[in-house]
């Protein structure tokens, strides 16, 4: 950032500082900063996603699924659980994606009161377009951060997060 340059964030935090100094915290720059981000994120991402005529949630279900390998299949509440769906709401998205040929449900043989969600070829090739698609995306958003600025980013992000105690849980296994 050149020297004296300044964002959106920071009119906001010297109009809070102006009225209500003891609100203009850096944590309300954390805030408002992540928030941004995430907006400008989920908008290249949706861009991408709506030429296919899909939601996050939907590339959310392929995403998880291609993730845990061949064969490419899943409980349903381990799919909720990696995913950052409910149950709920997995269930809806299971119901559309099986519609657009993208996932089948197979019955557990081991348990006759379970099921397994799997990609079907077509949704093993749609999962793998959205991932390469919205990662070029991605970089094209980020394109002008120099990579030791990202990689930095990157790892105060992870360090902020640990510290609000989002750990990993234990290895994933389909």
């Amino acid at each position: 950032m050149a020297r004296g340059e300044t964002d959106h964030v920071d009119e906001m935090i010297a109009a809070w500082r102006a009225e209500l100094p003891e609100t203009a915290t850096v944590q309300l720059e954390i805030v408002k900063r992540a928030g941004r981000l995430k907006g400008r994120v989920e908008e290249v991402t949706q861009s991408v996603l709506g030429r296919y005529g899909l939601t996050y949630a939907d590339f959310d279900v392929l995403a998880t699924l291609r993730r845990a390998g061949a064969p490419y299949r899943l409980k349903p509440s381990t799919l909720a659980a990696r995913s950052s769906l409910t149950t709920g709401g997995t269930s809806n998205i299971l119901q559309r994606l099986t519609g657009a040929g993208l996932v089948e449900r197979e019955p557990d043989p081991a348990d006759g009161r379970s099921s397994w969600v799997r990609l079907t070829p077509l949704g093993v090739r749609r999962a793998e377009e959205l991932a390469t698609a919205t990662t070029q995306a991605h970089r094209d958003l980020f394109a002008a951060l120099p990579e030791d600025t990202a990689r930095a980013l990157a790892d105060l992000l992870r360090e902020a997060l640990l510290a609000l105690g989002d750990r990993s849980g234990p290895p994933f296994r389909g």
